[in-house]
């Protein structure tokens, strides 16, 4: 729960943080600038939101790893379109940076007033709040990650990104011990190419790419 505040409240200042020119700058997601991605996370404050207020009796189906699903490919998504269209009418920087603030704020309230053991329902799969949370610290910073691939602001929490590397060696195996979190999050999950070195070191590893 502790980190999930911390890895939103960190992405909520570095996007705070960007000048008009970073919402023209690519970013780190293929095909999306900088506005894209802060939109998007104005989809995902929302879907928060939304979620938090969605209990259920069903049992429990997942948690804040099996949440995430493994895939090679984001171009058959279909919110990825609608995103780049949706980002470029708000027109101005300033009202984008406006509105991902205020539905980040409300996400960080009510995730701070939510019961960790109230079971919630999204996408067909039912979590405990704490595990839906969980999950999305995951979201918040791989996508931080790919805010400040190419401009000049705060990164995500070293807690967070060390969250999220446990979460990825779940699934893919164990990463070389000397990695950092960041370079093992990269490479992991396709938003870098692994150097010669690096993919010796990888050996027989598969690399998934695990989508934020």
């Amino acid at each position: 729960m502790d980190l999930f505040s911390h890895a939103l409240g960190a992405l909520l200042r570095a996007v705070s943080e960007l000048s008009d020119d970073d919402f023209a700058k690519p970013s780190g997601c293929e095909g999306w600038l900088v506005r894209d991605l802060v939109c998007h996370f104005v989809i995902d404050a929302q879907d928060v939101l939304i979620t938090l207020v969605t209990p259920t009796a069903d049992p429990v189906t997942h948690d804040s790893v099996s949440y995430w699903k493994v895939s090679s490919s984001v171009a058959d998504d279909p919110l990825a379109a609608l995103t780049v269209r949706l980002a470029a009418a708000y027109g101005e920087p300033w009202m984008l940076k406006h509105h991902v603030d205020d539905v980040g704020q409300a996400a960080l309230r009510a995730a701070q007033l939510a019961d960790p053991t109230l079971k919630v329902s999204t996408q067909d799969m039912v979590l405990c709040t704490s595990g839906y949370l969980g999950a999305y610290v995951w979201e918040w910073t791989l996508h931080h990650l790919d805010l400040v691939m190419h401009v000049d602001v705060a990164g995500p929490p070293a807690s967070s990104l060390a969250r999220c590397r446990e979460m990825l060696e779940q699934i893919a195996g164990a990463f070389p011990a000397t990695w950092t979190d960041t370079d093992v999050l990269l490479v992991g999950t396709g938003r870098r190419a692994p150097t010669e070195a690096e993919r010796a070191e990888l050996g027989d590893l598969a690399i998934p790419f695990v989508l934020g």
